[in-house]
């Protein structure tokens, strides 16, 4: 991919939602390679899969031969961007710059591999707050904000949805746009940033630092912004039953990870995959014509959880998070399973502990909620409805003996074909 033909490859996979006069910017990356930059606000321990679209286009500018800049607000992170409905709450100084170096971590599956694999540029890494933090108020406001007008600031939706509300907006986060502006500014001069990439929310951003850039200097910069995802639902995109799918395997197992885009919307899927499956355009096409041919299959979403899942955990993630599904599900060796991926994929179908002397298979079953009375958990043992370990329950007053407790003290329980629980023996 040559680096004017990035931008053909970001519309086909409809990764723009505008941008800053595209002919010029064509032309700009055919000069040759230009140094671009996305920022993250590290407002939370971890970056979630909502961040995974600003990658996307971070990998296809650098497959391209550009040369990536990943900005992690140290400074921004203590201001916050402002919300629609309310104030954000400020963290103290120590957590967000522990969180720095989280996210920083973070970021090296997506940027570091392929430079050092592909022989691509490797990333530069900046935090905002090392050229925030010298800056006097007084010259913050006389040397930057003389630049701006009120005005054009009101008129950004997150602030004006704000001051029509009873929430109000703090100065605090009013300020926030010259900040971000300004870190344009100081990447233009420090790295030769020229492009800046952001979501489609960060807009009047993303045009305020090309404005105060022009306005500073004299260059011209320029700016693209990625669509909002949304779920066909009317749902939050990145948000599961247990709230934020983070990119952290601590805060989201690898498992959970890789179900959430297994068990995908059929319409979610087909319009997630151009977004963030780097496969070629064709295969891209074919997967969702098959999707559409054999829906049941679930082929789509199975690409979808395997690639992400890969990029963002690697191999060996991977491959316990594809073995657990096949196995809670009947399909492998549960003892084939660590205590780590186990104790994830459970926690996720939901679990019971037990201590001291264990019951029987049919109290378990009561217990976990599989079934709603132990009369009820009796007739499913009878009909052949109810497994333990995979392995089809014949008497519903066994208790499990030593031998069954698979690693991390684990039994997985099963009803029918799909509906799993786990029993955790306590000490």
């Amino acid at each position: 991919m040559t680096a004017n033909d990035v931008l053909t490859e970001l519309h086909r996979r409809g990764l723009i939602a505008q941008s800053t006069d595209e002919e010029a910017l064509r032309a700009h990356l055919a000069e040759g390679p230009v140094a671009y930059y996305a920022g993250f606000d590290p407002t939370a321990q971890s970056l979630h899969v909502g961040h995974l679209l600003q990658f996307m286009v971070l990998r296809a500018l650098q497959r391209a031969g550009h040369q990536p800049v990943v900005l992690v607000g140290g400074a921004t992170g203590l201001i916050g961007d402002p919300r629609p409905t309310a104030e954000r709450q400020l963290n103290d100084r120590g957590t967000v710059a522990g969180w720095v170096d989280r996210i920083r971590e973070q970021v090296a599956p997506f940027l570091d591999v392929p430079a050092q694999r592909d022989g691509l540029p490797a990333p530069v890494y900046v935090n905002n707050l090392d050229w925030t933090a010298p800056v006097s108020a007084i010259d913050f406001l006389r040397d930057i904000g003389k630049h701006f007008r009120v005005s054009q600031m009101l008129a950004k939706e997150a602030v004006s949805a704000r001051l029509n509300s009873e929430a109000g907006i703090s100065y605090t986060e009013f300020s926030y746009q010259i900040l971000q502006a300004n870190d344009f500014r100081e990447l233009h001069q420090r790295h030769g940033v020229t492009l800046q990439t952001g979501g489609s929310d960060q807009w009047g951003n993303l045009t305020a630092g090309i404005d105060l850039v022009r306005r500073t200097s004299g260059a011209r910069v320029h700016a693209l912004s990625t669509p909002l995802v949304t779920k066909s639902d009317g749902t939050k995109f990145g948000k599961s039953e247990g709230g934020a799918v983070w990119l952290d395997p601590a805060l989201t197992s690898p498992y959970a990870f890789f179900q959430f885009w297994l068990n995908a919307d059929d319409a979610d899927a087909r319009a997630w995959l151009p977004l963030y499956s780097e496969r070629p355009a064709e295969e891209v096409e074919a997967l969702i014509a098959e999707s559409v041919e054999r829906p049941a299959a679930r082929g789509l979403q199975r690409a979808l959880a395997e690639e992400l899942t890969l990029l963002v955990h690697g191999p060996e993630q991977l491959r316990q998070a594809e073995a657990a599904g096949r196995a809670l599900f009947g399909r492998d060796d549960l003892t084939s399973l660590d205590a780590g991926t186990l104790s994830a994929a459970l926690s996720e179908a939901g679990s019971v502990d037990v201590e001291g002397e264990v019951p029987s298979i049919a109290v378990l079953l009561q217990r976990t909620g599989l079934v709603a009375s132990l009369s009820e958990a009796r007739r499913t043992v009878k009909e052949g409805g109810a497994y333990l370990n995979n392995e089809r329950v014949a008497d519903a007053d066994a208790v499990p003996g030593d031998d069954a407790w698979l690693a991390g003290g684990w039994l997985v329980l099963r009803r029918g074909k799909r509906s799993i629980a786990g029993v955790r023996r306590g000490a």
